[in-house]
């Protein structure tokens, strides 16, 4: 499979969870797992996205923070057409097995509105001065 094919999602499902990852994950009634996703060395969050199996599998087998687009039902790699890429440096499971942290190095925005993190627009409680 080419790189580009790679990134884009295209080609056949060849990415495969590993059976002990997968029989801790508690997906959604479509299949998902919740996606944290968080600046490495800040610990800020930057977005929070659903994963499928195979994107779960593909995010650690290229260290490419790679999701499930609920709009378009495809498969998603952070950054491929934008260039605002996600080097993946630890991936985590929640102590449910409902949520998976992604711990990444974000290069450009993280939000695709182009705000640095997808929770930059609308504060609804700021903290105390």
């Amino acid at each position: 499979m080419s790189r580009d094919a790679e990134r884009s999602g295209a080609g056949p499902s060849t990415w495969t969870l590993d059976p002990t990852i997968a029989a801790r994950l508690k997906r959604g009634p479509d299949g998902l797992v919740c996606a944290v996703v968080q600046q490495y060395d800040t610990h800020e969050v930057l977005m929070v996205a659903w994963m499928s199996d195979e994107a779960l599998a593909r995010t650690i087998a290229t260290r490419e923070g790679t999701y499930w687009s609920r709009s378009r039902d495809e498969l998603w790699v952070k950054g491929a057409t934008s260039g605002h890429v996600q080097k993946v440096v630890e991936v985590r499971l929640d102590c449910d097995g409902d949520t998976v942290l992604v711990l990444v190095d974000q290069s450009g925005a993280a939000c695709h509105t182009g705000d640095h993190t997808c929770f930059d627009a609308d504060v609804l409680l700021p903290p105390d001065a």
